[in-house]
């Protein structure tokens, strides 16, 4: 059992990130101008969305006749599709995420978690339901919603590497997992198979360091895992470039045809690069899913 104490100081420290991570989130999405009616679309669903004129193939039972009465022209009452309305999130908060290069950069899990919550606010100002796979989060609308994800994701995993899970994924809804895809493989193929399943389709966004695309090692270097699980040491930092360079890129065509097969879209951030930009990369995305 862990000491009272310093359970105490991991739930301090967590709280303490809490406040800047929802601020950073809240001027992020601040940055992304909707339009008027975020990403809602016409189908099977409770709310009201909009009126249309009636067209050739639509049934008289379609006709609101309310509407109709006030002048020459039928139109039919829609409603949003509620099901295509909600949006699973799966933030990796695994050690492997808590690494940056240098003290200028991020880590990668700071720039998933700040991407993954400020997309979480545009898509419940959209009127979409947003939730988390996997941890009891089930999706739902309001700015209630969003401070229970971004308590939840701040909160670090101590595995080295988390696997994403696909537990929740509402048939015929969205998803989004953000990681930088390191770790197993076969754990992705499964959520990403079982999700296909059930007719989810989404997005899978890779977060890398600058550093783990360039390998700029020379000489002796101790190379250890954030988790402390993992450990090498060289003499020859160097020579060990080519080899790295080419298991990544193999990793990247894996999550390509992964993503192919299954249905759903990769894209790549280097956490130098600007968030506004991943993020807005990530809303047409999920826009161009659900099209």
């Amino acid at each position: 059992m862990t000491p009272p104490p310093t359970l105490r100081e991991r739930a301090e420290g967590e709280a303490g990130r809490l406040p800047p991570l929802l601020a950073r989130a809240e001027h992020l999405a601040g940055t992304v101008l909707l339009g008027e009616h975020g990403r809602r679309r016409a189908g099977l669903g409770d709310d009201f969305w909009q009126y249309r004129p009636a067209q050739i193939g639509d049934s008289r039972r379609m006709i609101d006749h309310r509407r109709s009465a006030r002048g020459d022209q039928q139109f039919v009452r829609e409603r949003e599709w509620q099901i295509a309305q909600s949006v699973m999130l799966w933030v990796d908060q695994g050690a492997s995420m808590r690494f940056a290069s240098t003290e200028t950069l991020p880590t990668k899990a700071d720039r998933a978690r700040l991407l993954g919550l400020a997309l979480a606010i545009l898509l419940l100002r959209g009127g979409e339901r947003v939730g988390l796979s996997g941890i009891g989060l089930p999706p739902r609308r309001g700015q209630v919603q969003i401070a229970r994800l971004a308590q939840a994701l701040a909160v670090d995993a101590p595995q080295d590497y988390a696997t994403p899970d696909h537990r929740a994924m509402i048939p015929h809804a969205q998803a989004v997992f953000i990681s930088d895809f390191l770790g197993d493989i076969e754990e992705l193929r499964v959520a990403l198979t079982k999700a296909a399943d059930r007719s989810v389709r989404g997005v899978v966004l890779q977060v890398l360091d600058p550093a783990e695309e360039s390998f700029p090692f020379q000489g002796r270097t101790i190379f250890e895992s954030v988790g402390g699980t993992l450990h090498h040491e060289t003499l020859k930092a160097g020579d060990l470039r080519a080899r790295y360079l080419d298991r990544l890129a193999r990793r990247k065509d894996e999550l390509a045809q992964l993503t192919r097969v299954t249905g759903w879209q990769m894209g790549l951030h280097h956490t130098g690069d600007s968030a506004q930009s991943a993020l807005l990369w990530l809303y047409r995305a999920l826009d161009r899913g659900f099209a």
